[in-house]
């Protein structure tokens, strides 16, 4: 089909069309979280699955943090069609890669191909902004947040009910989903991108992953709260990390029950970010919703480190959610530090340290984890804790 270039403003039908792809997206991407350690245990060795697990969660990370910038950029010169209908088609592949591939190096490749191709979301945002007039695009974001979130919500659970069938059984439903995806956009997705885009001079100063850090180091001011961010952003790879595997080691939780949990987390987490981080932050301020969700961030850890029962780790969620308020307050403090015209910079540089975070996190936790596995698994819980509590006077004496 061919592209048909699109009104800026009001075109409805293309936004639904765009949400629904992040929707499906999210679910093909989320679907596959309850079973992966089973799967890595099934093709590689049992005895390095600390280094394969980490290493394969790292994988897919640096090669995203590598690629999206190219992804981006490809995106204003060539249109955000042809660019998301790529991502979509290599999370596809990965699915099909993870359902059939009989050696591990395999299922490293399938990984490098997802992370390569993985920018739907940003794209997806990209295209949001060209069909919506300035003053509605929060509320449209907003709208694209909340559906990736409901995807992040059904895809474990799904995948879970469907990993006690099968260890593979998930990864062909998620190649199944993603490619009903990349069929609906190829069907009904239509361009977005302003024409004038393809005419401007391509910058390949925007293809260097590391040109935002550089730019952050002209600022000596910011440095240490943004080295606070990597912390905080690093201690929260330890839930990402470890959740299935701790849930699976310590309370022999199955695929079903390591899928609800994860969905329940979503939900939660959804809810607090929807509804309540904001107006928190606004009655409370910066700081002490800084404070607050720091401390209970590092409450909720300790606590994990030490439940003897799933049941109080379920029990402690809210904790973990309420901790998620610290980090829209403290992006609203850096924010406040730098001129509009830098704000778009600002944004790059976080989410490049949260990128580097998904890139050694999980290759310095999961190897801690299997360390301690067999004498004390929540090692890595009571670290996190730690860290979360050291960082708390630093943020407190650099955002007065």
């Amino acid at each position: 089909m061919s592209s048909i270039s699109l009104p800026f403003a009001g075109n409805r039908h293309a936004q639904a069309v765009i949400l629904a792809i992040v929707t499906l997206d999210a679910i093909g991407i989320s679907l596959v979280m309850p079973i992966v350690p089973s799967l890595l245990r099934e093709v590689g060795h049992s005895g390095e699955l600390g280094w394969h697990f980490g290493a394969f969660l790292s994988l897919y990370a640096l090669m995203q943090f590598l690629c999206t910038p190219v992804l981006d950029a490809l995106s204003d010169r060539f249109g955000r069609r042809p660019v998301l209908l790529i991502s979509v088609l290599g999370a596809a592949i990965d699915a099909l890669f993870m359902a059939f591939a009989p050696s591990l190096w395999l299922l490293f490749v399938g990984r490098a191909i997802a992370g390569m191709t993985g920018a739907s979301m940003a794209v997806a945002s990209a295209a949001i902004a060209d069909l919506t007039p300035e003053h509605q695009r929060a509320r449209w974001f907003g709208r694209m947040g909340a559906c990736f979130g409901l995807g992040f919500i059904a895809g474990p659970a799904l995948g879970g009910v469907l990993g006690d069938h099968g260890v593979r059984l998930p990864f062909i439903a998620a190649a199944v989903l993603n490619g009903l995806t990349f069929l609906v956009g190829l069907l009904v997705l239509r361009e977005s991108r302003p024409p004038a885009l393809a005419s401007q001079p391509f910058d390949r100063g925007v293809l260097h992953p590391l040109a935002p850090l550089r730019w952050a180091a002209s600022f000596p001011a910011l440095l240490p709260v943004l080295g606070v961010f990597l912390v905080l952003v690093l201690v929260g790879e330890v839930a990402g990390t470890t959740w299935v595997l701790y849930g699976e080691d310590r309370y022999a939780w199955n695929a079903s029950m390591v899928g609800i949990s994860l969905a329940v987390f979503g939900l939660l987490q959804a809810l607090v970010q929807g509804f309540v981080a904001g107006p928190l932050v606004e009655r409370w301020g910066e700081r002490t919703a800084i404070a607050v969700g720091t401390i209970a961030d590092g409450t909720g850890y300790a606590l994990i480190a030490f439940a003897s029962h799933g049941w109080m780790v379920l029990a402690l969620l809210p904790f973990l959610c309420l901790g998620g308020i610290c980090a829209p307050a403290l992006q609203s403090t850096l924010s406040a530090r730098v001129g509009e015209a830098q704000q778009g910079r600002l944004q790059g540089v976080l989410a490049s340290i949260a990128s580097l975070a998904s890139v050694f996190g999980p290759l310095l936790i999961s190897p801690l984890y299997f360390a301690f596995r067999a004498r004390f698994p929540g090692i890595v819980w009571l670290a996190g804790a730690v860290l979360y509590l050291l960082c708390l006077p630093v943020l407190l004496r650099r955002t007065r």
